[in-house]
């Protein structure tokens, strides 16, 4: 089966750019614990998966607002300060999604990512721009990473065929809905490990 991967499926956060709120807030709120609480019971992972789904981060950041106008400012930073929160691109990674593209493999993306803010990284990081056939950002399709339909969604609007596909993504969840989906795909935890395993199979020559 591993002669037949020939396409190659990205995440997008945290395997070729890095994101992570404590890079906004440990300059916000130093103490630890007081921030520990704030993204775990105000901005939440949960309250962000929303814009990911597609909700305006103006709605967003209003109802949360209301909810606690106390903290009315650190709720809008997340995101008007949402670059703070990323510092820039995984070592290693867009080095070999520019190997592959140079190689001719087909490259594509599936990333959990608000439709806006996903347009702003494009403008900050252009390779997000030129990489790939297709991206399937979460925002703009109302599906969202692990469910099998955004998967699917790929596959069906490019002709792919899910056996031919390796799938990247640093959420485990994330690779076993892939594989459920039908595609390979691997755990991302280091672009060492990656590029160990796209030579395995054979899609990066160097």
């Amino acid at each position: 089966m591993n002669d037949a991967i020939t396409t190659v499926v990205f995440d997008i956060g945290n395997v070729l750019i890095e994101w992570n709120p404590e890079y906004l807030y440990r300059e916000l709120i130093p103490d630890d614990d007081v921030r520990e609480d704030f993204l775990t019971t105000v901005c939440t992972m949960e309250w962000n998966l929303q814009q990911d789904l597609g909700r305006p981060w103006a709605e967003a950041v209003d109802v949360l607002s209301r909810q606690h106008p106390d903290k009315a400012e650190l709720i809008a930073a997340y995101s008007d300060r949402w670059h703070d929160m990323v510092p820039g691109e995984i070592p290693g990674t867009p080095d070999m999604l520019a190997e592959l593209k140079a190689q001719g493999t087909p490259l594509y993306a599936i990333t959990n990512f608000s439709e806006d803010k996903f347009v702003q990284a494009q403008e900050r990081f252009p390779f997000l721009k030129t990489s790939f056939r297709d991206i399937v950002v979460s925002g703009a399709e109302k599906e969202i990473k692990p469910g099998l339909r955004i998967y699917e969604i790929l596959l069906e609007r490019n002709g792919l065929t899910a056996a031919q596909c390796l799938f990247i993504d640093d959420s485990e969840r994330n690779v076993e809905a892939a594989r459920e989906a039908g595609m390979s795909a691997h755990h991302f935890k280091g672009a060492e490990g990656l590029r160990k395993e796209l030579k395995q199979l054979g899609l990066l020559k160097g």
